[in-house]
């Protein structure tokens, strides 16, 4: 037994050689304790993860991925765009573009999110801008026409993906849909409040007038109705801000 007990007296003459953290003190409150555990925990936790080299890496991939993309819809249309092709450009395997989209409908949609995006971002602006409701919607409505119109006239290869968006209802064309009617609405409400409108139903005068503008908004139907010279786009506006404007008495 004498052995055991020299073996013991040696371990507690480590821990203090070592300058072994003391245990919790006896003499220490609840409070203490908890005060001590929130301390300890505030110092592994980081207030805000910042992503890492690899995350920022692989956002710059899909981000290049995207662009090569669109660059190739522009030249040959995105059916006949394969993954093969964008992987050749960008000096890939497939396997590795894979790794950044599930499907080939995946990229296509990435590139449609970046042209709608873009014309969200110039409709935010106007319906923000200064001017009466009715120079907003005027100014709105004109501006998503144009940016189509653009499109069609001089890119009609990559205007053709968002036909096909339209055509077969994908979700980041609904959801596209839902903002554009949002800010439409945003215009009306603030033309109601400011005594410009008729007062009403906002939500419902937006969707009318998205309804009533769909002719020069859809990539089929400008195809379609090219060569037909009226209504013309503020013959439209004309009829549905007549709804919507109230006549002083």
């Amino acid at each position: 037994m004498r052995g055991l007990s020299d073996i013991k007296e040696k371990y507690i003459h480590l821990q203090t050689h070592l300058g072994e953290a003391p245990g919790p003190r006896e003499d220490h409150s609840p409070a203490d304790a908890r005060r001590d555990g929130q301390d300890m925990r505030t110092e592994r936790e980081p207030t805000e993860r910042e992503p890492s080299e690899k995350e920022a890496k692989g956002k710059d991939t899909r981000r290049q991925i995207v662009e090569v993309a669109e660059r190739l819809f522009r030249q040959l249309g995105f059916q006949k765009t394969t993954v093969a092709d964008i992987a050749r450009e960008l000096r890939m395997s497939p396997a590795n573009v894979y790794r950044f989209f599930g499907a080939k409908s995946e990229i296509n949609a990435a590139v449609c999110m970046d042209l709608l995006g873009k014309i969200e971002a110039e409709a935010g602006k106007i319906v923000v801008s200064r001017g009466t409701a009715l120079q907003r919607m005027r100014n709105l409505v004109a501006a998503v026409e144009k940016a189509h119109y653009k499109e069609y006239m001089f890119d009609r290869k990559l205007h053709e993906l968002i036909e096909a968006a339209m055509t077969e209802n994908w979700t980041i064309m609904r959801e596209h849909n839902h903002r554009m009617i949002g800010m439409l609405e945003q215009i009306v409400a603030s033309g109601m409040a400011a005594g410009e409108f008729h007062p009403g139903d906002a939500a419902l005068a937006a969707r009318l007038v998205n309804t009533a503008c769909i002719r020069f908004w859809h990539p089929r139907l400008m195809a379609e109705y090219e060569q037909e010279p009226e209504p013309t786009l503020d013959h439209m506006l004309d009829f549905c801000l007549a709804a919507l404007v109230r006549v002083p008495v």
